[in-house]
């Protein structure tokens, strides 16, 4: 009799304790705001690129030496620097689109693998660093386009090709902003595993 009794004790708490398992919301809430975030980054570096690639202009310039006036055009292409820029937010885009479409799915999954929060903080924190290098890059070139540099020689350019230095200038700054949210899916990912060691 007695027996019977604790067997139906344990399959109520069981029971109890699968159902508050299965009520329990912090994870969902996490993966919800990654999700988010995830969204803010591809559409920033999607921005970015769209604006970078769209920004050529062409302008009739005088030329310094010999004063005779010819159009010349600004763009992306004629840059290194930029050129990267345009490669990595393509990269960065792309990354940014698979992941979030594995945190849709963490929602009704809400907890992730401990290996694939690993591997997600260390690509999270591989992209923020190459975003950063490459937003550091053109806005090193911007720089010079807007001020120039008289003890080399480089004239400013922005005062002429302005729509162009409007496109580069606000590109960059979306870029720093999905340098900015991938730092913070890196704080994210990092916080989940540590509530889930403890």
């Amino acid at each position: 009799m007695a027996s019977s009794t604790d067997k139906v004790y344990e399959k109520s708490t069981a029971a109890a304790s699968e159902s508050q398992g299965r009520s329990s919301p912090p994870a969902t809430n996490l993966s919800v705001v990654d999700f988010s975030l995830r969204f803010l980054v591809f559409a920033a570096t999607l921005t970015a690129l769209i604006v970078m690639v769209t920004s050529k202009q062409t302008e009739l310039v005088t030329l310094p030496v010999i004063l005779l006036q010819t159009f010349r055009s600004a763009k992306f292409q004629h840059s290194p620097a930029f050129i990267y820029f345009v490669v990595v937010m393509c990269v960065a885009c792309a990354y940014a689109l698979l992941t979030l479409a594995a945190a849709f799915t963490s929602i009704f999954k809400p907890f992730p693998s401990s290996k694939s929060l690993m591997l997600l903080v260390f690509f999270d924190a591989l992209f923020a660093g190459i975003v950063s290098t490459a937003t550091g890059a053109a806005a090193g070139v911007a720089y010079i386009g807007l001020k120039g540099n008289t003890h080399v020689g480089w004239m400013k350019i922005c005062g002429t090709f302005d729509k162009f230095c409007r496109h580069a200038g606000s590109s960059l700054a979306l870029a720093l902003f999905a340098s900015v949210l991938l730092l913070l899916l890196v704080m994210l990912s990092t916080y989940s595993l540590y509530r889930r060691s403890r």
